[in-house]
């Protein structure tokens, strides 16, 4: 019991000037982490942005090699399906077979007259 009031006496007993040594030695270890990091954001902060930049066109690679693999598709469906040709040769020139019946649905949007449109007429 001695030994922990004599902390205490001690810890009363410290002068201004020790517990001014005290608080300067906080605020010393504040200011070099302070300093330590603001030269560690920025950096970071260009990482993570060069991170979203990667992923960004990363997405864009997937997307192009999805339109590839789509178009290496038609391509070969158009080389060596018959019918699949016929069908789009068909459909892109508005021909038909003789007896066959053909219904072509338009879009909602392209269906509507524009506003500049009705003004002229």
């Amino acid at each position: 019991m001695d030994h922990s009031y004599a902390d205490f006496r001690a810890r009363r007993e410290a002068t201004v000037w020790q517990r001014l040594n005290r608080i300067l030695r906080v605020l010393l270890l504040l200011a070099i982490w302070l300093v330590i990091v603001s030269l560690f954001v920025p950096p970071y902060k260009k990482l993570v942005q060069s991170r979203a930049e990667i992923d960004d066109l990363q997405q864009h690679v997937n997307e192009r090699q999805s339109l590839l693999s789509r178009q290496t598709r038609e391509v070969n469906l158009l080389k060596t399906d018959v019918t699949y040709l016929e069908t789009i040769a068909r459909d892109r020139l508005d021909l038909m077979k003789e007896g066959e019946t053909v219904f072509r649905l338009e879009l909602a949007h392209a269906a509507k007259p524009k506003i500049g449109d009705s003004v002229r007429k």
